[in-house]
């Protein structure tokens, strides 16, 4: 699948390339984010096709009734153990999904395409739910123009055929760097913040561990109109992270120090026993409620319950601008 096929290309551009690497399945997986699923026989692929279709309602009218399920009630302690108390460390955030959701329900939806964030489709007591998640063993679960796009369009999907979302948060910022601001991350993370913004279903997030910046605003956040927030313990929600922050705000006192070293030190022990916390957050109304981790799946349930006759006016128009 292509525009331009690999004769014309050479013959324009010069470059040599055949039909396969330039527009086959794993390319448009991987690389430029057209297809969303990957089977390698047509057997397999209409399995899919009937997998995902089990979580889509015929049309954005018809309400989804609960499914049956099936869940080991044992794994929710294990949820204590999966996200590394130290920040800096990676984790794989598809278990948080899997101990949280019911047994082998998850439907991954692009899956090799920018890796940093996942979202899939999942059941959570039979409720049917969408799920956009950052995913700390890739580019630390930040966001990127790929991973913006990706995301965007899932809620936007979602959102067409009143399909809850769910939000398990832990997002270092928007990723830094010459090429993602000259290619328009600015533009392509506020598709993300729009289609949030936009969505009328039941919103929920849950944030796991770390939430900084702009990226923690974008990503599901009362500001923009999330219905429910609610935090683990040890979750940290910053405009950036203490070493990081600590180093801008007392960059001129530690200039003037006789230890520079040991005085930044003190001051990122005093910024995150400050700020490096959910408290603070939840003082102020960003946040509804710390919770244990263990209870996430449970919590994430009532709130479905709660928001399942949720009803959201927007005012009348011929449709919004997305920012393309």
């Amino acid at each position: 699948m292509f525009i331009t096929g690999p004769k014309i290309i050479e013959k324009v551009t010069g470059e040599i390339i055949d039909k396969e690497a330039l527009g086959g399945a794993e390319i448009h997986n991987s690389k430029s984010g057209n297809a969303h699923f990957l089977a390698s026989t047509e057997t397999e692929a209409l399995d899919l096709v009937r997998r995902l279709l089990i979580y889509l309602p015929a049309n954005h009218q018809e309400k989804l009734e609960p499914i049956p399920f099936h869940y080991d009630f044992t794994k929710e302690s294990d949820l204590i153990e999966v996200v590394p108390f130290d920040c800096r460390l990676p984790y794989d955030v598809k278990q948080i999904i899997y101990l949280i959701t019911d047994q082998a329900s998850f439907l991954e939806v692009h899956a090799h395409f920018a890796k940093n964030i996942v979202v899939g489709f999942a059941s959570i007591c039979g409720r049917i739910v969408g799920i956009i998640a950052n995913q700390p063993k890739y580019l630390a679960g930040s966001l990127d123009i790929d991973a913006s796009d990706k995301a965007a369009r899932f809620i936007r999907f979602c959102d067409a055929f009143q399909i809850p979302l769910v939000t398990l948060e832990d997002v270092t910022g928007f990723l830094p760097g010459v090429n993602q601001e000259h290619q328009g991350i600015i533009r392509h993370g506020a598709k993300l913040l729009y289609a949030y913004a936009e969505a009328t279903v039941a919103k929920i997030t849950i944030i796991l561990r770390k939430a900084y910046g702009g990226a923690y605003v974008a990503l599901n956040s009362k500001a923009i109109g999330a219905d429910l927030v609610f935090t683990w313990p040890n979750a940290e929600i910053a405009v950036m992270g203490p070493e990081g922050a600590v180093s801008i705000l007392y960059a001129k006192e530690a200039e003037k120090s006789k230890n520079s070293v040991q005085f930044l030190k003190e001051k990122i022990t005093t910024y995150i026993e400050r700020f490096a916390n959910p408290y603070e957050a939840a003082q102020l109304g960003l946040v509804d409620d710390v919770i244990d981790p263990r209870e996430t799946r449970k919590t994430i349930a009532y709130a479905l319950e709660m928001l399942a006759h949720k009803q959201e006016e927007q005012p009348v128009k011929k449709h919004g601008n997305i920012p393309l």
